[in-house]
């Protein structure tokens, strides 16, 4: 195991070292310590810092960390805790392969030809005579979805025959996000019980924090054309008086309640639906809002949505989204805040003529 696959464990050539180390998961997180103790570091830093902390000086130990912080962000299986995991690696991947960039010739641990060739995108992205570089728009827009700011819209770019202008500061911020979509990938894991139940101590530490920190985003906006393709085919399906198998219901209703709606804008909601029944509606609804609950229920991943078979037409945006939450809020960044305005106008008004 060597420093660049400690400095960048997400690589392809880190978890082939790992393999052929012959790494049992089950006992470095039953016997090393040290290993268990930087992983809950990387995820507990991602938390409260949205970075994983300041590498350790064991190669080993900083490499083995990396695959035992997933396991620790699967178990967790929040949204909010996969995101800024994910994000925090990638930040810090993004500030070790800035220097190595900057460095003298040879000085390196990893090239931007290295990173475009471990992400598969050498054949799509290609460095100008002039300067800078060229993408395939196909790969841009994959890897710009969820930047924010004007000038990653596609509308405001030159595009010609195809390909996208880039500097070279802007592929380094298109390859961070590359990062972020390797680290995503798969989470949540399957995880067996015998790695579980041996990271029981820092899985409460984890959850303990996320439990303190306020990571809820307020969102005051309701505005179904924004919803993710999952929640808008479930809304549909209510509206036209279809009936939802219980794990359906629970998705909606979760997500309905995380955005923002009240228990009585969501049992009006359902009263279109065959068999309604008033008492019982608002029973699960306050008991998945919390109001009669210790737990106040988040929406299902998008994995679990897939388990259900709840996925259903999923767009661009799906491939680089791990949750209906995250999906929602990237929308409502990316929309402009005069069409915000005018929606909650419109939803104002909306209820001052049903209060008439």
């Amino acid at each position: 195991m060597e420093t660049r696959h400690a400095r960048y464990p997400f690589a392809r050539d880190a978890r082939r070292a790992v393999q052929e180390a012959g790494v049992d998961l089950v006992e470095v997180v039953r016997e090393e310590d040290a290993v268990v103790e930087r992983a809950t570091q990387r995820v507990q830093n991602a938390l409260t810092e949205r970075d994983i902390g300041e590498r350790v000086a064991s190669d080993r130990i900083e490499l083995l960390s990396y695959p035992v912080a997933r396991v620790l962000v699967s178990l967790v299986d929040e949204n909010v805790c996969t995101r800024y995991y994910a994000q925090a690696e990638a930040n810090r991947a993004e500030e070790r392969f800035r220097a190595d960039f900057a460095a003298e010739a040879g000085r390196g641990v990893v090239t931007r030809t290295d990173l475009l060739r471990e992400f598969d995108l050498a054949d799509t992205v290609r460095a100008l005579r002039e300067g800078g570089f060229e993408a395939d728009v196909a790969t841009y827009l994959r890897l710009a979805t969820s930047l924010r700011g004007d000038e990653w819209r596609l509308v405001n770019r030159p595009l010609d025959a195809g390909v996208v202008p880039v500097s070279e500061p802007e592929l380094d911020t298109l390859l961070r996000e590359a990062v972020q979509e390797r680290v995503e990938d798969g989470l949540p894991l399957g995880v067996p019980d015998a790695i579980g139940d041996a990271l029981d101590d820092p899985l409460a530490a984890i959850r303990e924090t996320l439990a303190d920190l306020d990571l809820t985003r307020e969102i005051d906006t309701v505005v179904p054309d924004l919803f993710p393709p999952c929640m808008q085919h479930l809304l549909d399906a209510v509206q036209r008086g279809d009936h939802l198998p219980h794990h359906s219901r629970f998705a909606l209703t979760a997500f309905l309640g995380n955005i923002g709606l009240s228990t009585d804008e969501i049992v009006e909601l359902y009263e279109v639906n065959p068999g309604f029944g008033e008492e019982m509606t608002r029973y699960q609804t306050d008991h998945i809002q919390g109001e009669s609950s210790p737990t106040e229920y988040t929406a299902p991943s998008c994995a679990t949505m897939q388990a259900y078979g709840d996925c259903v037409n999923p767009d661009a945006l799906c491939e680089h989204i791990s949750h209906p939450l995250s999906y929602y809020e990237a929308k409502l960044d990316d929309a402009e805040d005069d069409d915000l305005e005018d929606w909650r106008e419109e939803r104002d008004t909306d209820e001052e003529s049903a209060d008439a």
